[in-house]
């Protein structure tokens, strides 16, 4: 073996060594980055930034190709490196005076030992690693390589990884040519709690987030006042019966109806009283100033929901349930404090939907299952009920009289435990036949000791 051949041998092992760093360095760095964040620079930014949105929507063709390349780099390198390793280090094991017939075993151990160690830290470890703390500009400097060796390796590319993708389609799985960037509500809704116990995030922000992210899945139905507690006027009623209901409330806007909620004629807010001269208030009849007000279905999500009412002057919408009837009604208030919470102004109702009540809590028998769940950390079992109330009601049976109470089983989700955490409610008001106050107490686990009751 002559010198100059040694030379390029190793001249050649540093070269292909350097190509399985481009290679590696190119599949981490495309698969660390957001497609957000390839377009926006791909907008702005130059020619390399083109060449990595190019690469970056076919992601799964040019991992292949750097498969393929750090494969053949590979190979190559170990090709070219143990022989001339081995007799490298022939003389050296001769010095140390190993026997004739186990140095060559031994310098070939050695040679296949140094070369897949120079291999893995040159080739893979710090490219990998540069690409995945600076996976930007890494791309930047690998993507067009990478997209030109991809189309001179097409046909082999396409038989590898149509191979592969067909395998996958045989195991039910569909492959996908980029990888998912985005991040479900739940996935962030639990990024955001972790990070609020972590303190990256206060309370207050922690809980603006995950509400805003709740918003989406949300339902009219659970945004609306129901039609119970929503106050109508006759279509026969006049300007001044508007002027007193509003007063008496604290509402400024009003259903015009025909004999109930099912008969809405449309919409009336105070302010329309400015227009009407006061000699004439007692005889102009609210029918001649009601504005069609629009109706929207129960299962409308929230984003769709505050889109149409932004829309409408009156930023009020009835809610109709699946048989046509009016279930209740909307505002866009009641959007707002699904995200920014609880809105009062010195006309709504003084008491709070939930307060600390000795070792329990009163809370409203409107509020949601899952407010009440925040609000108290009693979760209820799965049922066809929305409120707190609902879940009362559906336990005990019959409509209740105040100091009336019930047992509830706290839903266990994960199946952790054989006896769930148990609370009682206590009827504390009635609002007609609906229940309007409850007390919830904590029990515990019947076999806890010291349980209540």
């Amino acid at each position: 073996m002559t010198a100059m051949y040694t030379v390029l041998s190793l001249l050649a092992i540093v070269v292909l060594t350097l190509g399985t760093a481009l290679f590696v360095a190119a599949e981490f760095s495309l698969t660390a980055l957001e497609r957000s964040t390839v377009d926006a620079n791909a907008r702005t930014g130059d020619r390399s930034d083109q060449f990595v949105q190019r690469a970056h929507r076919t992601l799964s063709f040019q991992l292949s190709g750097a498969q393929l390349g750090i494969s053949i780099t590979t190979l190559a390198t170990g090709y070219l490196a143990e022989p001339v390793l081995a007799r490298l280090l022939d003389p050296v094991l001769g010095l140390l005076h190993v026997p004739q017939r186990a140095a060559a075993g031994i310098a070939l151990a050695l040679a296949i030992l140094i070369a897949t160690s120079l291999s893995m830290v040159f080739g893979e470890l710090v490219p990998k690693n540069l690409a995945v703390a600076r996976p930007v500009p890494t791309a930047r400097a690998t993507a067009g390589f990478q997209l030109l060796f991809s189309k001179m390796m097409t046909p082999v590319i396409k038989l590898t990884n149509g191979t592969a993708n067909w395998i996958l389609r045989r195991m039910g799985i569909e492959p996908a040519e980029e990888l998912r960037s985005a991040r479900s509500p739940e996935e962030l809704g639990s990024l955001v709690r972790s990070s609020a116990e972590h303190g990256s995030l206060d309370e207050a922000t922690a809980a603006l987030v995950n509400r805003s992210l709740q918003f989406g899945s949300r339902i009219a139905e659970e945004f609306m006042t129901p039609r119970t507690e929503i106050e109508a006027l006759d279509a026969d009623s006049t300007v001044a019966d508007l002027v007193t209901a509003s007063a008496s409330t604290g509402f400024s806007r009003f259903p015009i109806v025909r004999g109930d909620l099912d008969e809405t004629i449309g919409l009336v807010h105070v302010k329309q009283v400015f227009g009407v001269p006061a000699a004439e208030r007692s005889s102009t009849r609210l029918v001649s100033l009601a504005i069609p007000v629009p109706t929207v279905p129960s299962s409308l999500d929230g984003d769709a929901l505050m889109a149409q009412l932004r829309a409408h002057g009156l930023q009020t919408a009835m809610v109709v349930d699946e048989y046509g009837g009016t279930a209740g009604m909307v505002t866009v208030e009641d959007l707002i404090e699904e995200i920014v919470g609880d809105v009062r102004d010195e006309h709504d109702d003084s008491t709070p939907d939930f307060q600390k009540a000795g070792q329990g809590w009163r809370v409203s028998g409107l509020l949601r299952i899952d407010e009440v769940a925040e609000a108290t950390g009693f979760r209820a079992p799965e049922g066809e009920y929305e409120t707190i109330g609902g879940l009362v009601l559906e336990k005990l049976g019959h409509i209740p009289e105040p100091g009336e109470s019930v047992e509830l089983s706290a839903f266990d989700p994960d199946g952790l435990f054989d006896d769930p955490v148990h609370w009682r409610a206590t009827v504390a008001e009635m609002d007609g036949r609906r229940i309007d106050q409850l007390v919830l107490t904590e029990l515990g686990r019947r076999g806890d000791t010291g349980r209540e009751g």
